[in-house]
């Protein structure tokens, strides 16, 4: 049956039009990493892999700010649906100030100990030199990246998500510049390798916050969301956003946390496997911004349908997104899966990297037919505003992907193919955990 506005609140046009600027947005803010990526590829082995350790190691400390935004999100969309639209301003500006608090702490913690974290866990002194010298340029993000997440918060919430297509467009083509500037030395610079690409990363950041700014106050009815008026530190406030957002900090840190030891375990198994899984990662990353996408856009209209008093379409909405965004990812996985050698080709020109690669992609293109779904429904319990139900079913998701990583990498040093099976454990986990919280509807009740 086909779902339309009248039993869901939104028919497939009008979602499509919420989701796909965010996913124009995702991909071109993920073509940073693989501009990255296609850059060291043809720089080094060491590199590349270094870049991959490093790059999760700052993703997930950025994710803890970034988890903030996505409980601010949550309050922005239900401020939303109820059409209160006057305290929207303030919500966006306490999580401001707590962003830039948080990032002078990620950013001095980083800078302090990274270098011990990674010392401590890689084996390759090579790859550890490479690392830390990306993550000491690139921390200087943290400040561009949290306030622009708290940005895009903002448009998510209300459903004015084009802006994030304009601003990602820039985002890339900063980055592209910079690191095409940096890492090769060009225009008259010096050649700074993976130290290039990481001060590049930030500059783009910094280009894309300007650009937020600008656009929010030159083309936005500002005045109807209350943001005209910048208001003190209100802790009332905070506190409010805080119940919402500490467990999806907590929880986006965690994640990506054992996401940087799924790297760090493949890592012990040679630099060639680490590559490897660089190449997979980027590879992954348009198609898994699709997903995320999709299931961000139903967290919001989830949220906003709760608000509206609509608890009763949330299980429809759900299943239609899971069919919208099956519809968009689907002929892409195929096309990877089709034609493995000229995707692989982006990003390295050696051969034999390209060879060693393929059965990793082909395994990685069966993970979606759970990702889809397990995402979704995932992102459905965020948006009920129960947080600490998502935090929990996402943290016995995680113990076991744990688990199995480590069983199957250090203990059974298994072919780096059969390591990425590890995708597939998580999302069935977060998928039947979701969909039956989703089904027994206590999140009915519950108010933010």
């Amino acid at each position: 049956m086909t779902l339309t506005k009248t039993n869901t609140g939104y028919s497939n046009k009008e979602i499509w039009q919420i989701a796909y600027p965010i996913l124009i947005s995702l991909i071109m803010e993920q073509l940073i990493g693989i501009t990255d990526t296609a850059f060291l590829g043809r720089v080094g082995e060491v590199e590349l892999g270094a870049s991959a350790i490093a790059g999760v190691y700052y993703l997930a400390i950025f994710m803890i700010g970034f988890g903030f935004t996505i409980g601010s999100q949550i309050l922005i969309a239900r401020r939303n649906g109820e059409k209160n639209y006057t305290a929207i301003g303030p919500i966006f500006y306490q999580g401001c100030y707590f962003l830039l608090l948080l990032a002078a702490v990620t950013f001095s913690l980083t800078r302090y100990f990274s270098d011990e974290i990674l010392g401590a866990l890689v084996s390759s002194d090579h790859i550890r030199q490479a690392a830390g010298d990306y993550i000491h340029w690139r921390v200087y993000g943290f400040f561009f990246a949290f306030l622009g997440a708290m940005f895009r918060a903002f448009f998510v919430g209300t459903t004015q998500t084009k802006t994030l297509t304009l601003n990602s467009i820039v985002m890339v083509l900063s980055n592209v510049v910079f690191n095409y500037t940096l890492i090769f030395g060009k225009f008259g610079f010096p050649p700074m390798g993976i130290a290039g690409a990481a001060i590049g990363s930030s500059l783009a950041e910094l280009v894309s916050l300007l650009f937020f700014i600008g656009y929010t106050f030159t083309r936005i009815d500002y005045r109807k969301y209350r943001l005209n008026r910048i208001p003190t530190v209100r802790f009332g406030e905070l506190k409010q956003i805080m119940r919402i957002s500490l467990w999806t900090m907590i929880q986006n840190f965690i994640s990506l946390s054992t996401w940087f030891l799924f790297f760090i375990f493949i890592e012990h198994l040679g630099e060639r496997p680490l590559a490897i899984s660089n190449i997979i990662r980027s590879v992954s990353s348009i198609p898994f911004m699709a997903v995320i996408a999709f299931a961000s856009t139903c967290g919001s209209l989830v949220s906003n349908q709760i608000g509206a008093g609509n608890a009763g379409v949330v299980q429809a909405l759900i299943r239609q997104h899971i069919r919208i965004c099956t519809y968009v990812v689907a002929p892409l996985i195929i096309l990877i899966a089709l034609f493995p050698r000229p995707v692989l080709h982006i990003y390295t020109d050696l051969p034999d990297l390209i060879t060693a690669a393929i059965p990793t992609l082909w395994v990685l293109c069966s993970t979606y037919l759970v990702t889809i779904p397990g995402n979704i429904y995932f992102q459905s319990v965020s948006g009920t505003g129960n947080t600490q139900a998502a935090f929990l079913l996402e943290l016995g998701a995680l113990a076991l992907y744990l688990v199995y990583i480590g069983v199957v990498i250090l203990g059974f040093r298994a072919d780096v193919a059969f390591c990425w099976t590890a995708e597939h454990v998580y999302a069935i986990c977060i998928w039947v955990a979701s969909y039956y919280y989703i089904r027994k509807g206590s999140w009915m009740q519950k108010k933010i």
